[in-house]
């Protein structure tokens, strides 16, 4: 016989496997669907709207059930009521019932860590308060002068060829060095570090050896900032009066490198697509009816960098968007579906600007403390890309664009680009797609300008002038200039003359 799951929609009644064979594609026990089989999340989070209204039920992998909240509002109360909801998943049913085993493709995201994201209480405040603390020490006026040289770099590495990807050569690069940079241990970052962070946050055969290495690179960081704290990121955790023993400055500084680069790079690759693809869009950018920052924003609503957030939990029995959900019952934080809940956005082509109240960055106790980061990140690094490549273009059709998505979120994979070859610049520079001016001549005030000088006939040669004869000779007579002062003349012995 069947075993009896869990029922998600609280009805008391038992959900049973669909005989085998059965036609019904995407769908599961109880008729629920299946979000990580669907071809098109976009649509299916809209159907489910359609049957059950802003929160829905649905199927994880191995048919593990999950709500959706899909509503603006009500996403809004769930993160902002930690009495009835939390992010715990050790009061999770289907985990104690042993339907979610350690293997579970999402059980990284899930399974619980003594992290201040998942913690509680007191102990929440006190691991969230070391991590906005630390963040709050950041001087943003210097991160946006290390952002700029950031992206010179990275820039000066393709500028020269007329194509690069954006995604491989630029979106994957600019947040990690920024990051490490910020962290302390910008000599970390490098093609290496990079590729493990992007590797490990894919899952693939090698994540474990890539998260490794990401680990060691950190536990250096505490170990060297235990010895001698200096001011980063690394040295106000472990300084902290909230005492964090070094894996809990170990465990933190990984959740911000990684969650910070993940979100940053989705979010820097979706509004550079925007701009290579929609001419109205590009043309409000270049034309200054929009900036930077506000396009960053409006792609903050249109194209989220985490499309859900798994998971909250219910703590007690409790009614969520018309339905009845059951304490340890686990529903998704639904950012990207909540953005475009027709309730707050009627018409989805209306543009949002000035506009924060999306979901992005999540809400309450756990908002995002790295949020101004990533759109700093975004909107300097963005800005200086268009200054240096103005007339970058797409180097595909379209819908030739791939992605790569979970039911986390979405990756552009590539995003392949030309321009006109540009030379490269100093780092320390302000990008710019100009040549760079011709440094000022060497003059000072009370130095008379020297006369220009006509060019010499085309069929003569230029006579050649001694060192004598090119040094200032006196002037006698009524045309003789008055004296010179002290400062002139220790100038005019300063060169030579």
């Amino acid at each position: 016989m069947t075993p009896e799951r869990h029922s998600l929609t609280g009805t008391g009644d038992p959900l049973l496997e669909p005989p085998p064979g059965c036609p019904a594609h995407g769908l599961g026990p109880g008729g629920l669907r299946r979000l990580h089989e669907a071809d098109d999340l976009d649509e299916l989070y809209q159907r489910l709207r359609e049957e059950h209204g802003p929160v829905a039920p649905a199927l994880l992998h191995d048919d593990v059930p999950m709500w959706v909240v899909l509503g603006h509002a009500e996403n809004l109360h769930m993160v902002s009521t930690p009495a009835q909801f939390c992010r715990d998943s050790r009061i999770w049913t289907p985990l104690n019932e042993g339907m979610v085993k350690p293997d579970h493709p999402l059980m990284p995201h899930i399974a619980w860590q003594p992290i201040c994201s998942h913690a509680e209480g007191d102990e929440h405040k006190r691991l969230r308060g070391a991590v906005t603390g630390a963040m709050s020490t950041i001087d943003f006026r210097e991160l946006r002068r290390h952002i700029k040289r950031y992206t010179q770099r990275l820039v000066n590495r393709f500028c020269e060829e007329g194509r690069a990807d954006l995604i491989s050569q630029f979106a994957e690069h600019l947040p990690m060095g920024v990051m490490c940079h910020l962290l302390g241990m910008p000599d970390e970052f490098n093609d290496r570090m990079v590729e493990a962070a992007r590797d490990t946050l894919k899952g693939t055969e090698t994540a474990i050896t890539s998260h490794a290495y990401v680990m060691d690179a950190l536990g250096r960081l505490t170990a060297a900032r235990r010895a001698r704290p200096e001011n980063d990121i690394a040295g106000h955790l472990v300084t902290h009066p909230a005492g964090l023993t070094d894996d809990e400055v170990r465990e933190h500084l990984r959740v911000v490198l990684l969650a910070a680069y993940e979100a940053t790079v989705n979010l820097i690759g979706n509004v550079l697509r925007v701009v290579l693809t929609d001419p109205g869009f590009r043309a409000q950018l270049s034309g200054g009816q929009m900036t930077v920052p506000e396009a960053v924003e409006q792609s903050l609503w249109d194209e989220p960098p985490f499309s859900t957030v798994l998971a909250y939990f219910a703590k007690q029995d409790t009614e969520l968007g018309g339905q009845r959900i059951r304490a340890g019952d686990g529903l998704l934080l639904g950012i990207a579906p909540g953005n475009v809940d027709p309730r707050i956005r009627p018409d989805l082509s209306a543009g949002m600007q000035g506009n924060r109240s999306h979901l992005a960055f999540g809400g309450g106790p756990h908002e995002c403390p790295g949020q101004d980061i990533g759109r700093a990140i975004a909107d300097a690094g963005i800005d200086a890309l268009l200054m240096r490549l103005p007339d970058v273009r797409l180097d595909c059709d379209e819908d030739e664009l791939r992605w790569r998505s979970s039911i986390a979120s979405r990756h552009l994979v590539e995003l392949p680009v030309r321009f006109e070859p540009k030379a490269q610049q100093e780092v320390t520079q302000q990008p710019s797609h100009a040549p760079v001016p011709q440094q000022r001549a060497d003059w000072h005030v009370g130095i008379p300008q020297p006369e220009p000088s006509a060019p010499p006939a085309p069929s003569l040669p230029p006579e050649p002038v001694s060192v004598a004869a090119a040094r200032p000779q006196p002037v006698a007579g009524p045309e003789s200039p008055r004296p010179r002062g002290a400062w002139q003349r220790f100038l005019l012995w300063w060169r030579g003359y």
